[in-house]
């Protein structure tokens, strides 16, 4: 992809409005990921078996929540669009009929997990007393649904206006209410794994109340023409959101999926493999936290390049999007093949343990490049409101290639984890080709213009 000469300091400009939008999303992220540590991290002072039931209906709830935020994820290259084109009153519009969709989206994530989770439970295998403490869990953690999807909507909102910090301040928050609240529910009251879910519900909630407030309040959306448009529900603009949204939802599930179907195929080689999985896969959630950040940034700067019609922007901020991620990729694979032993020291003390974790972290190291460049990838066609094509991509990549490649290493090679986790370097690297490709192409034409 060639670029035209860009002056250093317009070059230097947008760096900085990059770092300055995604360091905020970061930090996010990581909170994200913290609340999931720290409901695991509560259960385990608890009991094993309390621990066992929040980490599977932590990963179940956490596959349904990435489907709703999937299709919510729609609002925010909208609201870029709108703010780049100069239209920021009509945000307001879009925002209310974003939240007419993500109720709707929300029962049908409560039925799924009021119904659909307790079987996928049984399904999997677990013991009659597991099963029952992980489907409680489950059950209490729906209720927390609708308002999942209300906070995905004002963060949508406020990050396509490029204002991240509001979402990192109540991500924070949701922090600062689950560790007291987890407790309370599990030690004082002890209302087990179902305690647990019910303190997620209940921080989901607070959550969204306070970020709405902070909405409705903050003279920062006080330029929104609020007056204007439908208060009830519009079903042309809910179906154009979910046309897009639809097929981001899609293209999230195809790669978690991979994720979780290695974890549940690595589960047949024992507990040493699985613990290793887990230790592997739990560094390389952190470290990816870091380019999701700049790519979410790099949807905002490239719908906001659209509004404008520069379209010499739009593939700059992509590729200044993909160089950041990619750098900060390389810091955290140069670790993982550097320090090994001592990053999975920092998770178990069995030896047998770390050292298979050690050995996952080098297969890490290497998909951090492909992970940075497809996530970048992915977010810059959001950016031009582009999701079927990408959702055939990511399909094809994870399922028809990592998947299979996996599949044939671990079983057919007899590699066992060791290929599964090959077969997902193939899936990511792929998929990291074919989008840029697709961006390449989609971008060229814009251009042409």
């Amino acid at each position: 992809m060639q670029t035209p000469y860009v002056e250093p300091a317009t070059l230097r400009a947008e760096i900085r409005a990059t770092i300055f939008l995604a360091l905020p999303l970061v930090l996010t992220q990581l909170a994200g990921i913290g609340s999931n540590v720290l409901e695991i991290a509560l259960a385990g002072r608890l009991n094993a078996r309390v621990m066992g039931a929040v980490a599977v209906g932590t990963n179940l709830w956490f596959f349904v929540a990435m489907g709703v935020m999937g299709v919510m994820m729609a609002l925010a290259p909208n609201i870029a669009q709108l703010d780049g084109a100069g239209r920021r009153g009509e945000a307001a519009g879009l925002f209310r009929q974003s939240l007419w969709l993500g109720g709707l989206i929300a029962i049908v994530s409560w039925l799924v997990l009021q119904i659909g989770g307790p079987l996928l439970v049984r399904a999997i295998g677990l013991d009659d007393g597991l099963a029952t403490d992980a489907t409680a869990f489950l059950r209490a953690a729906s209720y927390g649904a609708p308002a999942w999807a209300g906070y995905v909507c004002c963060r949508g909102l406020t990050e396509g206006l490029s204002m991240p910090r509001p979402s990192l301040a109540f991500g924070l928050l949701g922090l600062v209410i689950l560790a007291p609240l987890g407790s309370l529910f599990l030690f004082v009251l002890d209302l087990g794994a179902a305690g647990m879910g019910l303190a997620i519900t209940v921080t989901i909630w607070a959550q969204f109340a306070a970020f709405i407030a902070y909405i409705v309040w903050s003279p920062r959306y006080a330029d929104l023409d609020w007056h204007i448009g439908r208060r009830g529900p519009d079903p042309a603009a809910m179906l154009d959101l979910f046309r897009l949204g639809g097929p981001m939802a899609v293209s999230l599930l195809m790669e978690g999926g991979l994720f979780n179907a290695t974890a549940l195929v690595i589960g047949r080689f024992g507990d040493v493999a699985v613990s290793g999985h887990q230790i592997a896969l739990s560094v390389a959630s952190v470290t990816f936290m870091v380019p999701l950040g700049f790519a979410i940034a790099t949807t905002v700067r490239v719908g906001n390049a659209v509004g404008q019609g520069d379209f010499a922007q739009v593939r700059r901020a992509a590729l200044i999007g993909l160089a950041l991620a990619l750098a900060s990729q390389l810091v955290a694979a140069t670790l993982m093949l550097a320090i090994p032993r001592s990053i999975a020291g920092l998770y178990a003390t069995d030896p047998e343990i770390v050292a298979f974790g050690a050995s996952l972290l080098v297969f890490a190291a290497l998909f951090q490049l492909s992970d940075g460049a497809q996530v970048v990838a992915a977010s810059a066609l959001r950016g031009l409101k582009d999701a079927r094509i990408p959702m055939y991509i990511t399909t094809i990549a994870y399922w028809l290639i990592g998947m299979p490649v996996g599949m044939l290493l671990t079983f057919t090679l007899d590699w066992r984890a060791p290929g599964m986790w090959t077969g997902l370097i193939a899936g990511l690297s792929a998929a990291a080709l074919l989008l840029w490709w697709r961006f390449a192409r989609l971008s060229a034409r814009l251009m042409r213009r």
